[in-house]
């Protein structure tokens, strides 16, 4: 295929892991991509790879999206780059850390904030009225299943979770009958960088039935995407997961996650054997 079919679709944090994975599905639709990271050597490696496996137009920009204005400079950058208006937005970018609230640092919790909650709903503001003027434009933001419940040693990461799983809810509501669709995207455990990221040690949970591949999650956002449905919970075992939450004591549910924590690495610091 030497030309995209579509507009363009940016895609964040998409250099490794379920970004450079729904990439690839994008391209196999025929987009054109714009790919947005830190890092510009593994972009660069990004954007060769998908260039070389499916013959659509790649272009990356290499950028901290935790910045301040962060929204603004990358429209600067694609406006630079004469990149025509985007079909699709995916907002993947995002980390956490395996850290007691009281110990972890106050810069790592607002710089987990900037990136995973602020940027994503700054930039969808920005990029929303010209969809909304096409009557075209699909948004998919990528939540976890870590959204349907609080989650000690990692609660600013959870919380941030189930801040863009609201956000992404109450405008697809909003925008029903627009043209312009929102999707959640919740994926349970899958096996990338982000684990060394948040201090995981242990990745047990990675290998139990409830894991799944990078490339399935993305199959899943994508076509869920696609159909303009609201949530996908990619993997039976993980949308069963969900349902029990909503029924069980959700402090029952914080303790069940505490000791899954705890379990998945070093002990976290501060923690005690108080249940």
């Amino acid at each position: 295929m030497s030309t995209a079919l579509f507009r363009p679709a940016l895609v964040t944090g998409a250099s490794s892991g379920i970004g450079l994975a729904i990439a690839h599905e994008l391209a196999r639709r025929g987009h054109s991509l714009v790919l947005v990271a830190r890092d510009p050597g593994r972009l660069s490696v990004a954007e060769r790879a998908l260039r070389d496996a499916h013959g659509v137009a790649v272009q990356s920009i290499a950028l901290d999206l935790g910045e301040p204005f962060a929204a603004e400079s990358l429209l600067a950058r694609l406006a630079a780059l004469r990149c025509p208006p985007l079909d699709v937005v995916v907002h993947n970018a995002g980390f956490g850390v395996l850290d007691p609230f009281a110990t972890c640092s106050p810069d790592t919790s607002d710089a987990m904030l900037a990136l995973d909650v602020a940027f994503p709903v700054r930039f969808t503001r920005l990029v929303l009225p010209s969809m909304l003027e096409r009557r075209a434009g699909r948004i998919l933001i990528v939540a976890s299943t870590a959204a349907f419940q609080a989650g000690p040693f990692m609660a600013v990461y959870y919380a941030s979770k189930a801040f863009v799983l609201s956000f992404a809810e109450a405008i697809a509501e909003e925008l029903r009958g627009s043209g312009v669709t929102v999707t959640a995207l919740c994926p349970g455990p899958v096996p990338t960088a982000f684990q060394a990221r948040a201090g995981i040690g242990d990745a047990s949970l990675l290998t139990s039935l409830l894991a799944v591949s990078a490339s399935r999650v993305a199959r899943a956002g994508v076509r869920g995407m696609e159909r303009g449905r609201r949530v996908v919970v990619p993997g039976l075992l993980s949308r069963v997961a969900v349902q029990a939450l909503r029924v069980l004591p959700r402090a029952f549910a914080a303790r069940v996650v505490r000791r899954m924590q705890e379990q998945r690495g070093q002990r976290p610091a501060g923690a005690t054997n108080q249940r």
